[in-house]
């Protein structure tokens, strides 16, 4: 799950940043109005929750949820604003967001609002499967012909995106991208490292593969 940060205080914003990241979530972060509205127009379809701060340099961020809205009605957007008055959330609302938190906050409080928009926005199923292997995201369990595996983080986050594009070729670019949230030139053999700590708990002994390597491209998940 991705979410975007418009926050001009840099303080705040690696806070949060470094909280969602902890939790899972690929974060991108805007410290100016300008900036926060191009990422947010351009990249609409793949965030699942925006923050905008009240106050920021160039467009409020008031202004910057006009424009989305203009645009886009179902994204979740959240409001953090140091103004505390109930005429102040309610203007913040009324000009579309989702939700309203004052300064300051919790970062369990900031979690919470943001699992309950997510949960209220959610379109897709919390279950994937593919052959005997089922994923429930929101427990965030996985079994194998109904026996459990642990995985790490990254590992369930790896096996997570495969599942939700099941029977497409996963690009390695898209892969250290959407699960290591990566945007650069970087060297992805730790993506191998990571693959074939995924085959040694879910693959059989002497069976193809659960995940097919398509050579010089990335990896896929074939269909039932």
């Amino acid at each position: 799950m991705r979410i975007l940060i418009v926050e001009d205080e840099i303080s705040i914003a690696n806070f949060i940043r470094e909280g969602l990241k902890e939790e899972g979530f690929a974060v991108d972060v805007a410290t100016n109005g300008k900036k926060g509205l191009e990422l947010a127009l351009d990249n609409l379809d793949g965030y699942d929750v925006i923050l905008l701060d009240w106050m920021l340099p160039g467009l409020s961020g008031i202004e910057i949820c006009r424009h989305i809205r203009k645009v886009n009605q179902q994204i979740p957007i959240i409001i953090l604003s140091a103004k505390d008055t109930v005429d102040d959330a309610v203007f913040g609302l009324d000009t579309g967001a989702n939700d309203y938190i004052r300064k300051p906050f919790s970062f369990e409080e900031l979690l919470a609002r943001i699992r309950v928009l997510m949960r209220k926005n959610e379109v897709e199923p919390i279950i994937f499967s593919a052959g005997d292997i089922e994923m429930n995201v929101e427990k965030h369990s996985v079994t194998k012909k109904g026996i459990p595996i642990e995985f790490t983080q990254k590992e369930f986050s790896l096996l997570e995106f495969f599942l939700r594009n099941k029977g497409k070729v996963c690009r390695r670019t898209n892969i250290i991208e959407k699960v290591w949230d990566i945007h650069f030139d970087y060297n992805n053999s730790v993506i191998d490292v990571y693959i074939n700590g995924l085959r040694k708990k879910i693959d059989e002994p002497n069976k193809p593969s659960f995940i097919t390597t398509v050579r010089g491209i990335g990896y896929k998940i074939e269909e039932d």
